[in-house]
């Protein structure tokens, strides 16, 4: 497989990730998954970051611009990457003789989705990251 197929896998599996995470942390009236409450900035700097890093990355994949596009674009996967690992900060034990167990919700049980996805997003990065610098992407 080669570099450029790689990178176009990846970043429609990021895509589905960016969305998934909105559509279910913006879930309207329905309390979110997890034990502890995500502020929404968090999830707005995931999904705003997000969105920019699919476009610049896209731009750069496709367009064959240059390579500051595709450093813009890897530095927003980034900034991604590390709100999305905030996000799953919901899933860690909550302290206390008060508190409450894990809420739940339609997703399914437990955090394995959101783990699949966020550290998927983190494995994607290091390899956009190792692409791009080594010149695999041009």
């Amino acid at each position: 497989m080669t570099p450029e197929r790689i990178a176009f896998v990846l970043t429609a599996l990021a895509a589905v990730v960016i969305v998934l995470t909105r559509v279910r942390m913006a879930g309207g009236d329905e309390e979110a998954a997890g034990r502890l409450d995500i502020p929404q900035s968090v999830v707005n700097l995931h999904t705003t970051f997000g969105v920019l890093a699919l476009g610049l990355w896209s731009t750069f994949l496709f367009a064959h611009v240059d390579r500051l596009v595709g450093y813009a674009g890897l530095l927003c996967w980034w900034v991604t990457t590390a709100a999305g690992l905030l996000v799953l900060a919901r899933w860690l034990p909550a302290r206390g003789r008060h508190a409450a167990g894990p809420a739940a919700d339609s997703w399914g049980e437990g955090p394995g989705l959101s783990v699949l996805g966020h550290v998927g997003l983190l494995v994607g990065s290091i390899v956009w990251t190792y692409l791009l610098v080594s010149g695999k992407l041009t």
